[in-house]
């Protein structure tokens, strides 16, 4: 097909869906196909996924099914002569290739590469940080486990410990001592001075929220600021999260719109930008950012009526938040954004969350209050919480405390509660009627599988942290998934899952449209 006249746009896909990389992308590319024809630009589309709604025939003007390499992508730009390409949208594969594009000529539309590099670049980033005074948590760069020791030991364990340039949080792990960090450092693949990994200070019990913005290079704009709902640790595309936030201060919101719109600035980020938080002992910490368009993006879009991509893509093209008339309104609902896990196609792999991403999709709930919206979010990820039954517990000696009023909840609704010994001995004791359950290893029958298995147990929770019990109970996880019983590795989710509960029985639920929530907020 000839190349027309027009004046046009490339826009770069996310190409093969995988960990780290799914179809939240997509979306981003098609409303910025949509935003580049109403500008009155040809849109021309590059992407390799059969299973996208970009590479449908009516989404842009052109598609190119080609690979998302540098020579490809090159000898479509000398063909077609765009205005510019588009990366921000296609997850991190467009940024892998935009500094190789750049050095060939292409035009990259909003943000830099050299901006891109400098986001992505832990050391480069830490140093901006620390000029800025915008607080992170300690770290450092090792190239051997002599270098990993020393910086371990100045931080304090439990570190968290990752290769400097990562994916989907690949390759990431908590470590806990010396031994795990030398067995982390000996597995590390092409450990080098110039490939060194990167060793934080684990924020233990820590909040972590985000902020997706939109920016011009001078102002920015943050339609709602996100809380997860699992603490830090946990990858943030393997944590549930609520828009608006559930129980953080005004103060902490303020702080991380400020910080946003303060890097934002400094990295003179033009388009959408997503900026990872945590808030610790009182005190909010950057964790990362990324200048491009996260996962979140269709989800914030949804629950607060706006369309990021499309916006982002106007300021792409030349256009300025001050003459958007953009403007922070009441959202009047809570929306729950849930993971969907593949564990059931994986058997044999253990279950538990950590820093590095295992999801491969994210579904939303919508509800007037937080805990409806978490009660719909499990049901659309196909794992509805029971109303009635029996729940069994068994969480670490760090969680009990935590545990023990998500306990008192379930009895109070009614629920039967089984627990291990340990768990059952501390809820005793604290007056909450339970009941012993067997683990597989006490050679008592029938023991916890025996029960899941016969359907005696109907929500289990379970929280692996540390060394021992995350191998200790991964059998109990395992028969959660062979049959089908739903389950929770947090206490946070625990409690995020009684609430759910105890709202769904009270009988305030209903169907409403998108629409309908989206009239509310404007009345």
């Amino acid at each position: 097909m000839p190349a027309s006249s027009r004046k046009k746009v490339m826009v770069l896909g996310g190409g093969p869906n995988r960990i780290g990389q799914g179809i939240e992308f997509d979306y981003c590319c098609v409303h910025a196909a949509f935003a580049l024809r109403e500008a009155g630009y040809e849109t021309i589309m590059v992407n390799c996924n059969p299973e996208t709604v970009s590479t449908d025939y009516d989404t842009s003007d052109k598609l190119y099914f080609e690979p998302l390499t540098v020579e490809d992508v090159l000898a479509i730009y000398e063909k077609e002569k765009p205005e510019g390409v588009v990366v921000q949208f296609g997850g991190q594969t467009p940024l892998n290739i935009a500094g190789e594009l750049a050095a060939a000529g292409v035009k990259i539309l909003g943000t830099s590469p050299d901006t891109i590099d400098l986001a992505e670049d832990r050391d480069r980033f830490r140093k901006m940080m620390d000029k800025m005074g915008i607080a992170m948590p300690e770290s450092g760069m090792a190239a051997s486990f002599e270098e990993a020791k020393q910086i371990a030991e100045r931080i304090g364990y439990p570190v968290m410990v990752r290769p400097s340039f990562v994916l989907g949080g690949r390759g990431m792990e908590v470590v806990h001592d010396d031994d795990m960090l030398r067995q982390y450092v000996t597995a590390a693949v092409d450990l080098a001075p110039e490939r060194p990994i990167l060793i934080d200070r684990f924020l233990a019990n820590a909040v972590e929220a985000e902020a997706d913005a939109l920016a011009d290079g001078v102002d920015a704009f943050v339609p709602a600021v996100m809380e997860h709902i699992e603490l830090a640790g946990i990858h943030s595309g393997d944590s549930a999260c609520a828009i608006p936030p559930v129980t953080l201060s005004e103060r902490h919101i303020k702080t991380i719109e400020e910080y946003t719109l303060r890097i934002s600035r400094e990295l003179k980020v033009c388009g959408v930008m997503n900026i990872q938080y945590a808030i610790c002992q009182d005190k909010v910490y950057v964790l990362e950012a990324n200048p491009r368009a996260s996962r979140t993006v269709p989800l914030v879009s949804k629950v607060c009526n706006i369309s990021m991509a499309g916006i982002a893509t106007r300021l792409m093209l030349g256009a300025k938040l001050a003459d958007m008339n953009l403007r922070h309104k009441t959202i009047p609902h809570v929306g729950v954004k849930e993971v969907v896990l593949p564990f059931n196609m994986f058997p044999e792999v253990d279950p538990i969350l950590g820093p590095e991403m295992r999801s491969t999709g994210e579904v939303l709930g919508m509800a007037p209050t937080f805990g409806l919206a978490y009660f719909k979010s499990q049901e659309a990820a196909l794992s509805p919480l029971p109303l009635e039954g029996t729940v069994f517990i068994s969480v670490t000696d760090s969680d009990k405390p935590s545990v023990l009023e998500t306990a008192r909840r379930f009895q109070e609704l009614g629920f039967r509660i089984k627990a291990t010994d340990g768990t059952c001995a501390f809820l005793q004791e604290n007056g909450v009627k339970a009941e012993r359950s067997y683990k597989v290893h006490e050679s008592q029958r029938p023991n916890i599988v025996d029960e899941i298995k016969s359907k005696e147990i109907h929500l289990i929770i379970n929280t692996p942290i540390g060394k021992m019990s995350a191998t200790d109970d991964a059998y109990i996880r395992q028969a959660a998934i062979k049959y089908r019983v739903p389950y929770v590795t947090t206490t946070a989710a625990a409690h995020a899952s009684v609430m759910g509960i105890a709202e769904c029985r009270s009988g305030r639920t209903g169907v409403k449209s998108l629409q309908r929530y989206h009239l509310d907020m404007q009345g």
